[in-house]
């Protein structure tokens, strides 16, 4: 990490955790470009140069004149969490192409799952018999091919998942409304040590922040970001699972629905979600078949530990269909993400998909803007 990179990394940390002042006004200042002066600026620097408020100006120069680092990093440490920015390698780069990447995550377990092929399975909180089967089922059987399981933790349907997702080999990830060292709800205290054993913990909330019901609508867009598709088993016409589902349309995500019973109110959110578009579920099958250039799991484990890569004559048997059109594309010259889906017409949950694959595959490699060139 060179001086440079580390002091914007640290800058970044900075604004983030200084109270007051939110996403957009970390936008203006990163896009002032005035990293360098960032410490010395007064107030009246802060309001002229990024166009923030007077309140948000003062609290930055107080934050950057009484920030301490070194002690930060300690702290970190000791908490066993790992604290990943927009501006380092291992941001996730589905989370990046977002409308509203945090600009800060904090990590506890596995962050290599951020890398992974992602499904999110949400829905209610009090689910029936019915919905606690389907729920626990279906991520069990996507985690056993290789597909992380993302949820937000929460009673119901989101810790069944989770539960089923830890006895597959793809494993989960928590993405929490609170700081990462908080358990909410309290009752969870065991699903949450076993995630952070297993699989993978993780928050924008800064450490240290109160409680606050609002934040967990924010982490809903996280959830539906880390993922190629959003899962909804059930959920009623006003469910918060809905709002996770809106958000994964507007990324251009796939959403799909387990269908319920038409008496059932706890159903009426995802037989709505059907009626609209939504791919309905009746089996794991139904989302792995949209992802056909996903590996499973033990390919992605023999490719990515060495596995000798094959004649350049036999390429085309080691790649599906899929794979070889894009790999075809990237062949003529390097390509960004929104390059490939207008030249291939794919979906982008499936492109998505189909450049991990091939990544895992060495067959391709990824550079900074989401350009891919083959290798």
């Amino acid at each position: 990490m060179n001086m440079e990179f580390g002091k914007r990394r640290e800058l970044l940390i900075t604004m983030h955790e200084t109270p007051g002042v939110g996403w957009q006004s970390i936008r203006k200042a990163a896009e002032c470009g005035e990293w360098h002066a960032f410490e010395r600026f007064t107030p009246e620097a802060w309001v002229t140069s990024a166009g923030l408020k007077l309140d948000q100006a003062r609290a930055l120069s107080n934050a950057f004149s009484s920030v301490d680092v070194k002690a930060r990093d300690e702290r970190m440490k000791e908490l066993g969490i790992k604290v990943i920015t927009r501006l380092d390698e291992g941001y996730p780069e589905l989370l990046m192409e977002s409308p509203q990447p945090p600009w800060v995550l904090y990590a506890i377990g596995k962050d290599t799952l951020l890398k992974r092929p992602s499904i999110a399975i949400v829905g209610s909180r009090g689910p029936t018999t019915y919905g606690r089967r389907t729920a626990s089922e279906l991520a069990r059987k996507l985690s056993e091919r290789g597909l992380t399981v993302v949820s937000g933790m929460a009673r119901g349907i989101d810790a069944l998942a989770h539960e089923g997702a830890l006895q597959g080999s793809g494993s989960t990830i928590a993405v929490l409304g609170t700081p990462v060292d908080i358990i909410y709800p309290a009752d969870n205290r065991q699903l949450y040590a076993e995630i952070a054993k297993n699989g993978l913990i993780l928050s924008e909330v800064p450490i240290g922040t109160p409680f606050h019901p609002g934040l967990f609508p924010l982490r809903n867009r996280i959830i539906a970001a880390l993922s190629l598709g959003t899962v909804v088993v059930e959920a009623a016409e006003r469910s918060g699972s809905l709002i996770t589902a809106d958000q994964a349309l507007e990324m251009s995500r796939d959403v799909f629905a387990v269908p319920g019973p038409i008496s059932s109110p706890k159903s009426a959110g995802t037989n709505g979600l059907i009626r609209q578009g939504a791919k309905l579920v009746s089996s794991y099958e139904d989302i792995i078949e949209e992802y056909s250039g996903l590996p499973i799991y033990n390919q992605a484990v023999s490719l990515s530990s060495g596995q000798a890569e094959s004649s350049p004559g036999n390429l085309e048997l080691e790649l599906s269909a899929n794979e070889a059109i894009i790999y075809r594309l990237l062949s003529d010259e390097p390509r960004t993400v929104d390059q490939l889906h207008e030249l291939s017409s794919f979906p982008f949950g499936l492109l998505h998909s189909v450049l991990i694959n091939l990544t895992l595959k060495r067959k391709i490699e990824q550079h900074s803007g989401s350009i891919y060139s083959v290798m």
